[in-house]
C-alpha cells in the first residue's frame, strides 16, 4: 500500500511540472502566451502556430475541428503537456467541447473569458465584437454574454483584414492605422462603451484600435483574461509546477514559414534569448517534428 502511494505521489509530481500547450490558427495566439509568461513564471510553455493552414476564419467547422484536433494530439502525444490552451478565438468556437470531450486533460478557450470580462466591464450595455468571420456567424460571444445579462446589445463585426496585417508583420504600419480607422469608424458610431478583441491577434493591432473607437471604450483581449482562467485551473487541480523554470526555454512551433514566425515572435515575446522556433512537418493528417 505504501509503495503504491509513493508511485502516486511520484506520478502526481510529474505531471505537475509537465508543460502547458498552447495553439492557435497562426502567431496571433502568443499574446496568451506573452500574458502567460507573465503570470505564470515556473510553467513550461509549447506553443504550435498553425501558420500553413491560417486564416482559420472562413476554413468549415469540420476543418477547424480536424486542425485543432492534430495539433492537440502532437502537444499530447510528444510533449506530454498537462494542460491545453486553444488560443485562437475560431478553433474555440468551433472545437472547445469537443476535445473538452474527448481529452483527458483539461483544456481553456479565449471566449468564455473574454465574454464574461466584457459583461463585468460595460456600463451602457452596448458591447462591441470584433473578430473572424467564423467567431461572429458562430455567435458564440453573443450567446455567452445574453445569458450572463438579457439587457446586453452586441455589435460584432468580422475582420479578417486585420489578421492579414498581424500575419503579414504590417501591424504597425500607416497603412494597418489607415485600415483600421476606416473599418471601426461605423462601429464607433453604435457608442459602445466595450470592445471585445475577439481573435488573439487583435491585441497587437490594439494601440490602433483604441484611437479609432475613442478613449472611452474599454478594449477586452479576451486571450489575456484566459490566463486567469489557466492560473485557476491549475491551482485547482493540483498542477502548478513546483520547478523553477525560465521561459526562456519555451518552445514555439509552426507549420509555416519559419522566419517569419521568429520574426514576428521576438519582436512581439520581447524575451532577451533567442526563441526556440521549430518547423512541423503536416503529414497525412498529423503533425510530426520535421526531420
Amino acid at each position: 500500500m505504501l509503495a503504491f502511494f509513493i508511485i502516486l505521489v511520484i506520478i502526481n509530481y510529474m505531471i505537475k511540472n509537465n508543460p502547458i500547450g498552447l495553439v492557435d490558427s497562426g502567431i496571433g495566439g502568443l499574446t496568451v502566451v506573452k500574458e502567460a509568461q507573465k503570470q505564470l513564471p515556473n510553467e513550461q510553455l509549447i506553443y504550435i502556430g498553425d501558420t500553413a493552414r491560417m486564416p482559420y476564419g472562413p476554413k468549415s467547422e469540420q476543418e477547424v475541428i480536424d486542425y485543432t484536433f492534430q495539433m492537440a494530439n502532437y502537444l499530447i502525444n510528444e510533449q506530454n503537456i498537462k494542460m491545453l490552451v486553444i488560443a485562437c478565438n475560431t478553433a474555440t468556437a468551433r472545437a472547445l467541447s469537443k476535445l473538452q470531450q474527448k481529452l483527458s486533460i483539461p483544456v481553456v478557450g479565449v471566449i468564455e473569458p473574454g465574454a464574461e470580462a466584457a459583461v463585468s466591464a460595460s456600463k451602457n450595455n452596448k458591447i462591441g465584437l470584433i473578430a473572424t468571420q467564423g467567431t461572429v456567424s458562430s455567435h458564440v460571444y453573443s450567446k455567452k454574454m445574453l445569458t450572463l445579462n438579457p439587457n446586453i446589445e452586441i455589435f460584432a463585426q468580422a475582420e479578417p483584414d486585420f489578421v492579414a496585417l498581424v500575419e503579414n508583420n504590417n501591424f504597425l504600419s500607416l497603412e494597418a492605422h489607415d485600415i483600421v480607422m476606416q473599418h471601426l469608424s461605423t462601429l464607433k458610431m453604435e457608442n459602445i462603451d466595450t470592445l471585445i478583441l475577439g481573435c488573439t491577434h487583435f491585441p497587437l493591432l490594439a494601440t490602433y484600435i483604441q484611437e479609432a473607437v475613442g478613449s472611452g471604450v474599454t478594449l477586452v483581449d479576451s486571450g489575456a483574461k484566459t490566463v486567469d482562467v489557466m492560473t485557476r485551473y491549475l491551482e485547482q487541480m493540483n498542477l502548478r509546477s513546483e520547478i523553477t523554470y525560465s521561459h526562456d526555454n519555451d518552445i514555439y512551433n509552426t507549420t509555416g514559414d519559419l522566419n517569419i514566425f521568429n520574426t514576428i515572435a521576438s519582436s512581439w515575446l520581447e524575451r532577451e534569448h533567442e526563441l526556440d522556433v521549430r518547423h512541423l512537418n503536416i503529414v497525412d493528417n498529423h503533425l510530426e517534428d520535421e526531420k
